[in-house]
Order: structure tokens, then sequence, then C-alpha cells
């Protein structure tokens, strides 16, 4: 290996974008200008029609209902004094139509309720769809600086806050605005005056609107942020319980998350404040208003200028347009909550993949003179993380088809981070990584991970059975396919004492089986694979002596022919190697074979040597 910077490799643990002290700082995506309007659009664009319809049933509804105040008038001014007169035919007439309108604005209602909560519930449906999938596409960094917490409040909290605007909110925003378009209409018709005088009283309630959304929104991000922080304090604690309760982080715990409640409660509280400050001040504007036009209007009765049945009209419009003003309030409400959490769901859904699919895919050649291996070659590789600190100095590296390399040095050598590259999770700052010559950034993702798998010292296993957990890598695999590579590993005789053998759900994370369980059966999912270089970090750093066995001898069947990448904790692992590289600060100091490198006076062989005492 052939290094040509001196700078200094970071710890892998410090590899991430150090946390802020504030833990709402960690919540904010950039969104992009725009983004927000874009994906309201792509969301609504694919029912236009069904939109259309949804609208059309509440114009329709919306006319049956202004027209009450019409017919009373109408009634006031005609049919009662027609009915004086011995002709009730006007008077049966309004009757007829109030109650017709009646019946068809309710009928209305209920057909634009059911059409408005299927479109609803559709968009609903695509969004959080489309935040799951965006969330399995981004790259590993990406999930390395945003927590799991933050992707649940996106895909619970914020999509909940969608669904009440959807449901409820813009339904009386809507109404309202046609109500107000109907009736400002009715009011100049039946009277200039009137009509004008309910006009300008827009004005200052437009002022109020305008005024609280600003400070509102505001207070709606921080809120929503807080909801976010809450969730991800809680999710953290339950998904670390054991160190939380083996260390007695349990008051510690209960001091940080108080202080995240506290903050959510007075966002909660700055939200309902404003929310007041509103309310009050429309209440004043609509009631002045109605003041006005009852006493004005009822001197004109008196004067005779004005009709005492379009007075009345007039005052049922009044009404019917200020009563909605609370609901439209919680309206502002609901619109600044949502509009905050669409926010963030965009910014999210903005984010890029830092591990792109190539605009321009190359196929593999076939594996070289039969081997199940392919060859890897680091070719003047540099990788440093986003955060500035560079990890791997530029080095050049070649691992032959189906030779079993082992990496081994000190926690924060730099052995992760060239597997991660080898397995694509993330990709050189500058360099290729090739396999039989091609570079990886031009292979599918499909090609890339049918190609390299990559066996964690987690073993991560699925809810579901075993056998759905060691077909994941070849979910076409038959069951014969699959009892074949458990009996490869070794796996088959504990899977088939299990209750239900192959069929056992193994529950959350494999929690119904033991440690070195799991790893046998991520064995036997890596071997039905059937990859051309597997990579095994510290496959063997959290089992016991004869769990680490056991997985050994499944090891020597796994790695059989392949290329192999072994990030090795334990020395013991190192024996199946072909070749063993020792790295410190990054860089590769020493490589040869296991028993080249015991042999001699470097790194390795004091680590080994030190091994060998500790088993004394």
């Amino acid at each position: 290996m052939t290094a040509t910077t001196t700078a200094p490799a970071r710890d892998e643990d410090d590899d991430r974008t150090p946390p802020s002290d504030d833990p709402f700082d960690q919540d904010q995506l950039p969104t992009p200008p725009g983004a927000t309007g874009v994906l309201l659009r792509s969301l609504l664009s694919p029912m236009r029609g069904r939109v259309a319809v949804t609208a059309l049933l509440l114009l329709l509804q919306q006319a049956a209902v202004q027209a009450g105040p019409l017919l009373v008038a109408y009634a006031i001014d005609r049919a009662v004094p027609a009915f004086r007169g011995d002709d009730n035919g006007p008077l049966i007439a309004v009757a007829v139509g109030y109650l017709l309108c009646a019946v068809a604005a309710g009928a209305l209602q209920y057909a634009f309720v059911t059409a408005s909560a299927r479109v609803s519930q559709d968009v609903l449906l695509d969004l959080r769809g489309r935040i799951f999938r965006h969330a399995q596409a981004l790259s590993v960094d990406f999930h390395e600086r945003y927590t799991s917490g933050r992707l649940i409040s996106r895909s619970t909290t914020d999509v909940e806050s969608l669904r009440e605007l959807l449901e409820e909110g813009l339904q009386e925003l809507v109404m309202v605005i046609l109500s107000a378009v109907y009736i400002s209409v009715l009011l100049l018709w039946l009277d200039l005056g009137l009509g004008a005088v309910a006009v300008v009283s827009f004005v200052p309630l437009y002022l109020l609107v305008r005024s609280y959304q600003r400070r509102a929104g505001r207070v709606y991000r921080k809120r929503s942020t807080a909801i976010a922080a809450v969730i991800v304090k809680f999710v953290e604690t339950m998904n670390g319980i054991r160190p939380v309760r083996a260390f007695r982080r349990e008051a510690v715990n209960d001091a940080e998350f108080a202080v995240l409640n506290r903050r959510h409660e007075r966002t909660n509280g700055d939200a309902l404040l404003e929310m007041a400050r509103y309310v009050v001040g429309s209440r004043i504007t609509a009631n002045t208003t109605v003041a006005l036009i009852v006493l004005w209007g009822a001197y004109r009765v008196a004067d005779d200028t004005l009709e005492l049945g379009v007075l009345a009209a007039a005052v049922l419009y009044l009404r019917r347009l200020y009563d909605p003003i609370d609901r439209l309030g919680m309206f502002l409400n609901s619109y600044q909550s949502a509009a905050a959490s669409l926010e963030k769901i965009a910014g999210l859904l903005a984010q890029t993949p830092s591990v792109p699919e190539p605009s321009a895919p190359r196929e593999l050649p076939e594996r070289r003179s039969g081997l199940p291996g392919r060859e890897v070659v680091f070719d003047d590789v540099r990788f440093a993380y986003r955060t500035g600190g560079e990890v791997l100095p530029r080095f050049g590296l070649t691992l032959p088809a189906g030779q079993t390399v082992a990496v081994v040095g000190s926690t924060g050598a730099g052995k992760s981070t060239l597997a991660k590259l080898l397995a694509r999770f993330y990709d050189p700052t500058d360099g290729r990584v090739l396999l039989d010559g091609t570079d990886l950034r031009d292979l599918t993702g499909r090609d890339l991970r049918r190609e390299v798998v990559m066996v964690t010292q987690e073993a991560f296993l699925f809810s579901g059975t075993v056998a759905e957990n060691i077909s994941i890598g070849r979910p076409d695999a038959t069951r014969q396919e699959i009892e074949q590579a458990a009996k490869e590993i070794g796996a088959h005789d504990f899977i088939a004492a299990l209750p239900d053998g192959y069929d056992t759900d193994v529950r959350k994370r494999g929690g119904r089986i033991s440690a070195g369980q799991r790893q046998l059966v991520a064995f036997a999912r890596a071997l039905l694979a059937d990859p051309a270089v597997l990579i095994l970090d510290e496959a063997t750093s959290s089992l016991d002596i004869p769990g680490e066995r056991a997985v050994q001898r499944a090891m020597a069947t796994v790695l059989k022919g392949r290329t192999a990448v072994v990030i090795a904790h334990r020395l013991s692992t190192v024996e199946i190697a072909d070749r063993v590289l020792v790295m410190e600060h990054g860089r590769i100091v020493e490589d040869g074979s296991p028993a080249g490198l015991i042999a001699g006076t470097g790194r390795f062989a004091d680590l080994h040597r030190a091994w060998r005492d500790s088993l004394a």
C-alpha cells in the first residue's frame, strides 16, 4: 500500500456530524425554495378529476345553504303580506323551497365529505409510502446523522398534522371562503350600502389573519421540532433500556426528558396564546360590524328606505359569515401546524443519496476462471467524511479473486471504513474501488448487492420466520435450497429443534434465538445469496467461545473460494485468512501471510503474542 498524505485519521467513533448542544438544531434539514409547493402539487395532481368533483359538490352545497336567508327575506317582504291577503301560494312556495334547500344541502354535504375523505386518505397513503421508500433509498451516512426517531416523527406526527388539515381544517377554510364570496355578492345585490359595509369589514379581518399566520408559523415550526425531540429521546431510551438499567441512568434520562417535555409544553402554550389573540381580535371586529349594520339598517327600516326582510336576511348572512370566525382560527391553527410539518417532510424528501445510482450503468463481466470470487482493487483511494476529517489517506490495494484477507488494528484505525467503501455504503473522496475492473459507481444497486454482501457484528434479523430471514438475499430460493444452506453452515440442527422449525417466528430483531444462532442464520443468508465478495465486520466479537467456534466453522464454509474481507477483533478469526492487513491511523502498516507476520517483529507479531498470553 502506498500512502501519499500524512493527515491523521479520525477515530471512527467521531466520523459523524457532531451533535448540537441544542437537540432542536439536529432536526433541521434544508428545504429548497418551493419544495413544499412542488410536493403538494405532486400529491394532488394524480387526483385532479376527483378534486374538481369534490370542489363542485362544495360549490353546490354552499349555494343551497346560502339560499335560506333569501327565502326568509322574500317571506317577510312578500309571502307574509300575500298570506294576509288570503294568497297562501307564496308562503307555501317559500316553505317548500326552504325544505328542498335543506335536503339538498345535507345530501351534498354528505357527498362532499365522502369524496374529500377519499382524496385525503389517498394523499396520506401516498405520502407515507414516499417517506418510507425515500428513507430506505437514502445512503448510510444520512441515517448515521438523522436519527430514526426523527424519521418516525416525520411519518407519524407530521403526517397526522396533515391528516387533521385535510379531513377537518381544509373543508372549513373552503366553506368560509365560499361563504364570504356568496354572502358578499348577495349582500351587495340585496342592498349596496349594507354590502359595502360588510365588504369593508373584511380588511381588518384579513390583516388579523395575515398577522396570525406570520406569528403562528414561527411557533408551529418550533412545536413540530419539539415533538420530534421528545420522540427521539423516547425511542433512544427505550432502544437502550439495557444500558439505561445497567448504569442507572433513569434519573438522568428523566431530567433530560423533562427539559424536552417542558419545551414542548411551552411551544404548545405559545400556539394557544397566538390563537387567543386572533380569536379576540376577530370577534371584536365581527361584533362591531354586525352592531353597526343592525343599527344603521334599523334606522333605514324606520325611515322606509330599507325593507325589513332585507335587513333580516342581511343579519342572518352576517351571522353566517362571522360565526365561523372561531372555526377559521382553528383551521389556521391546523394549517400552521400542517405547513410546518409539510415543510419538514419536503426537506426530508428533498435529500438525495450521497451514493447515487449510475446514470449509465455497466454490467460486470462473467466471473473469471469459474471462481466464485472477483478481484477487488482500491485504485488511488482517499476518503474523508463530510465533516472534514480524513480517515483514509491516499492508498492503493489489490485483493485477488478468491483470497481471504483479514484486517486488524486498533479501534479507529479505519478497518470498518475500508469495508464500507467496498460495500459502497460510501463513495471514495478520490480514486476508485474496482470490482473485476468495473468501478462500483458504475454498477446498479441491485447488481452490487448481488455481488457484494456484508455480514455485520449485529447479525440483524427481521420479524418473520427463520426461512424468510435466510432467503432475504435470494427471495426466489426454494425451501430445499434454504435448508441446504443452513446445513452447510451448521445451523440446521438448532433450527430444526425450534418449535416450528424453519417456520418459527424469530420475533423483533431475532430476539427468540441467541446471538450465536443469529450469526449462523446470517451466514446461511450470505451463503444462499452466493456473492462474489463477502465482508465480515467483527462477526465473532460478541460471541462466547462455543459460539465463536461454531461461527468460525460456518465462516470456513461460506468463505470458500470467495473474495473475502474479514474485519477481525479476535485474532482467532485471522487463522482462516490467506493474508493479513494491519491498519493504524488509516494506513496499512503491515501486509503479509499470517504465518509470515507472526514470525516477524512487527505490530501483528506483538498483537498475536499478547493474544496467546491472554489465552494462557
